[in-house]
């Protein structure tokens, strides 16, 4: 690990992203590492789309973040404990900066950084006017050196972590930002360089802490409400008055409880979704903060796109690498259409059709092998759906009222408890309204039509013409926008992916960092 101090060493270090061969992954800290700063760096060291990537740690302890008579002069610098630790979680470098050498001009001559009100008057922001100024303006000022392709924070600090992927996504800066999970000690205590303040005393009093918010998770349990997502949800109060109580009875000095919403830190007057319940005590001379994520239903996702723009493959992997059920609604809609036709009946006479409907029995499952198999009233129908045959007359089947009724009804019972992603042309507006994400995922017709190509010439079909396969493909576009029920459109709050020179692991990876965006890793770890 080389130890960088003067911002020419780092800038030769980092080299250019132009210049770079893997990706630099950005872990800053104000020192005083523990194990939650290791797992920072192990994070960073995981490889992205087949990459490994460099790991770059910063140590220093910045000024504008603290106000005067906070504890900036005794904040603990163990420097040659901080550099083991980083090297043995294995970092490729760090960076120790002076503060003169990171404000040459001093902190006057700084263009300093606000970040909205919204996010900075609430919470901590609320107890320390000007704290997030500070933490913006450096992380802002370390990040247009180093240049990184990802930068790594701890999901404890939740709201600066709001905050800085607020401030990336509005300054329209490259790079991602990935949360991590909260690391604990042994008796619960989220890990932080100040609980090292802590008396021996003091540290068996501040386990109540973490065992309030143990109590928050109980009472909702208790509440039904934890996995069911229905009803009216639970009251906030009720939940911020179970850790008030358990709080006070461990005489533990109480800044703060308020339950929020995740990603606007809105206060939440009930949790029918997801809420963050955030906490800040003082215990003798140290402030400490936690919080915990509660949802009252599994994470949804909802990946909308055309046709041809490769959903199921990604959308397959996706689901398996974050332990969520794959639902492939484009699979139902195939598999009915197939039975339409084995039945003799016109695909586009919706009253000929209901009949069929009355007691269908159709199947989704997962194979020993990780593929999905699709049955139909006691058929197995998992190749025979991909044929051209069926692919021309789905979108036809698809567009009767009454299909789109009995199978959304079919899906949305699935998705009841969520815990699942779900992939078709009207999931994040028509089945799935509320979903935690929602992804617009598609091409362009020329590459879609290169896909399908190359699909039905793995499957042994004939291939038309490219030009050919380009008219059905935008023939098959205008019919599923245009059609009267549940036409395919992009949902307001999705976000469109458009795969066109992406290779499948880094679409899959991009979905990974969307979901994380909205799902915190400690509430949903994944596999």
């Amino acid at each position: 690990m080389q130890l960088l101090q003067t911002r020419v060493e780092l800038l030769h270090w980092c080299a250019t992203p132009a210049q770079r061969t893997v990706p630099l992954h950005f872990v800053p800290t104000m020192g005083g590492l523990h194990r939650g700063h290791s797992s920072l760096v192990e994070a960073a060291r995981r490889p992205v789309a087949g990459l490994e990537p460099r790991v770059l740690v910063s140590v220093f302890v910045n000024p504008l973040q603290f106000a005067p008579g906070e504890d900036f002069s005794r904040y603990p610098r163990p420097l040659e404990a901080d550099e083991r630790l980083a090297r043995e979680a294995g970092a490729d470098a760090l960076f120790r900066p002076s503060v003169e050498e990171l404000f040459p001009g001093g902190e006057g001559q700084l263009t300093r950084l606000s970040p909205p009100r919204e996010l900075q008057e609430v919470l901590c922001g609320r107890h320390r006017p000007g704290h997030f100024d500070g933490v913006a303006t450096v992380v802002t000022r370390l990040l247009g050196l180093v240049r990184p392709e990802r930068l790594m924070l701890g999901e404890k600090d939740w709201q600066q972590l709001v905050i800085l992927r607020r401030l990336v996504a509005d300054l329209g800066l490259p790079l991602r930002v990935q949360g991590c999970a909260t690391v604990r000690e042994s008796d619960g205590l989220a890990c932080s360089s100040r609980n090292r303040y802590l008396s021996a005393a003091e540290r068996l009093q501040v386990q109540a802490l973490p065992q309030a918010l143990e109590a928050a998770r109980g009472a909702l349990r208790a509440a039904g409400d934890m996995v069911n997502g229905v009803g009216s949800g639970v009251s906030g109060e009720a939940l911020v008055a179970v850790v008030r109580e358990a709080l006070g009875r461990a005489q533990l000095e109480v800044e703060y409880v308020e339950l929020v919403q995740p990603h606007s830190l809105a206060p939440l007057p009930r949790l029918d979704r997801l809420g963050l319940l955030a906490v800040a005590v003082r215990c003798g001379g140290c402030r400490l903060i936690d919080h915990t994520v509660l949802m009252t239903r599994l994470p949804l996702v909802a990946i909308d796109g055309p046709a041809g723009a490769g959903k199921s493959t990604v959308t397959r992997a996706f689901a398996a690498r974050m332990g969520l059920v794959y639902l492939d609604t484009g699979a139902m809609y195939r598999a009915l259409t197939w039975w339409v036709q084995q039945q003799g009946v016109d695909p586009s006479d919706g009253a000929a059709i209901e009949p069929l409907l009355q007691g269908l029995d159709l199947q989704l499952s997962t194979a020993a092998g990780g593929e999905q198999r699709v049955c139909i009233n006691g058929h197995d129908v998992s190749e025979a759906i991909r044929s051209p045959d069926v692919t021309a007359q789905v979108s036809m089947v698809a567009a009767h009222a009454c299909v789109r009724a009995a199978l959304t009804r079919q899906q949305q019972a699935m998705g009841e408890r969520g815990g699942l992603v779900a992939e078709g042309r009207d999931i994040g507006t028509a089945v799935f309204p509320h979903a935690d994400l929602k992804v617009f995922l598609t091409a362009t017709v020329e590459e879609r039509a290169r896909r399908r190509a190359l699909d039905l010439e793995q499957r042994g079909f004939p291939v038309p013409p490219l030009a050919e396969l380009e008219e059905q493909i935008a023939s098959r576009d205008h019919a599923d926008a245009s059609r009267e029920v549940a036409p395919l459109r992009q949902a307001p709050d999705a976000q469109e992916l458009v795969t066109d020179g992406m290779t499948i692991e880094l679409v899959i990876q991009t979905l990974v960092d969307l979901f994380r965006e909205r799902v915190p890793e400690e509430a949903w770890p994944g596999s």
